[in-house]
């Protein structure tokens, strides 16, 4: 089968490799009918994630059909249609029972699909912990409106769900990126009194004003005074930082107000300063880390119930015999891309 191949920093190719087999009675095989690019692909790329193991097969957000099913796998049979979590959790341990899957204590816990074992930017991806790990797609739900519930919707779900967002608060979050997005739909499922979006590119906030209409857009340069100016305590009461960016990370706790929770979201390149001195006083309450994706049932039944839709994200569209082009699309941020779904193989004529 085709897999698109994490050789080297910098280096990812499409090659042959052999399909997937069942290696545990817990794993299923699902051959995958619609798959995407998430930016923590871009980040295994550029060497930001030591973790990453040269020659896995990337990829962590995928819906597919079940093939095949370990003997002790329940939740699932050949020929659903499920997604696919980017989480790998046992369901048992200390943290799994308390929700923190993201921090299971098995040794492919957490983020392993497409970073330390095969992910799905492939024909075929082995699933462990297949019942936990998928969730069946319900028949009213397309592969397009389901395709990012595994990763980046699970992620705008967990933010929103971790920042205590209130009626009455004045949410700022910063970036409108796909994670972005997705945390914004999440903010405005909690009906917050606003929500403010902070994003640089003229593109991504023209797609907020087109989609998101009610929802107020500045720019970094002038986001400190627009919050300040639109918010009722001095700063936003909640602010989630989605852009990833040294600038972004303290523009994050300037434009929180006293007392305000500060998640963060975003993963970055390097090293970030928490200047304690500039924000002694402030009282800030900061939540960071990986998603914990364990949400995935309830996010499918949102968007059957046409709560939440995130298919205007999906700008183009590309086989996975192209995928390297649109590598280079999403990557340099060209042609207004925001999301790209990866299709299954085109023949060559």
């Amino acid at each position: 089968m085709l897999a698109y191949t994490y050789i080297s920093k910098g280096n990812f190719k499409l090659q042959e490799k052999p399909l997937p087999k069942i290696e545990d009675s817990r794993d299923a095989i699902v051959r995958v009918t619609l798959g995407s690019i998430c930016t923590s692909d871009l980040h295994i790329k550029h060497g930001s994630v030591p973790r990453a193991v040269p020659g896995i097969t990337i990829g962590h957000e995928m819906v597919g059909i079940v093939e095949q099913i370990g003997a002790d796998v329940t939740t699932v049979k050949p020929g659903d249609r499920v997604t696919v979590n980017v989480e790998t959790f046992c369901g048992k341990c200390f943290f799994c029972q308390k929700g923190f899957v993201n921090n299971c204590t098995d040794p492919n816990g957490g983020w392993a699909l497409g970073c330390r074992f095969d992910g799905g930017q492939a024909e075929y991806v082995r699933v462990p912990y297949a019942d936990s790990g998928l969730n069946r797609i319900p028949d009213t739900v397309s592969d397009e409106q389901a395709l990012f519930v595994g990763d980046v919707l699970a992620t705008g779900f967990w933010a929103a769900r971790i920042s205590e967002i209130t009626e009455d608060d004045t949410v700022l979050i910063i970036g409108a990126g796909p994670t972005g997005i997705c945390t914004l739909l999440c903010a405005m499922l909690k009906n917050p009194k606003r929500i403010i979006v902070c994003e640089k590119s003229p593109e991504r906030i023209q797609f907020v004003r087109e989609h998101y209409p009610d929802v107020l857009i500045t720019e970094p340069e002038k986001c400190k005074k627009f919050v300040l100016e639109h918010s009722d305590h001095g700063g936003a009461d909640v602010v989630l930082e989605v852009a990833g960016s040294d600038d972004s990370f303290h523009l994050a706790w300037e434009c929180a107000r006293p007392n305000a929770i500060v998640t963060v979201v975003a993963l970055y390149d390097k090293p970030q300063l928490l200047p304690l001195p500039n924000m002694y006083g402030k009282n800030l309450t900061f939540k960071t880390g990986g998603v914990d994706g364990c949400d995935c049932a309830e996010i499918l039944h949102l968007i059957e119930e046409g709560k939440i839709d995130t298919t205007p994200l999906i700008t183009h569209r590309f086989p996975l015999n192209e995928i390297e082009e649109a590598y280079r699309i999403f990557e340099n941020k060209l042609d207004g891309v925001i999301k790209v779904a990866i299709t299954k193989v085109h023949p060559v004529i």
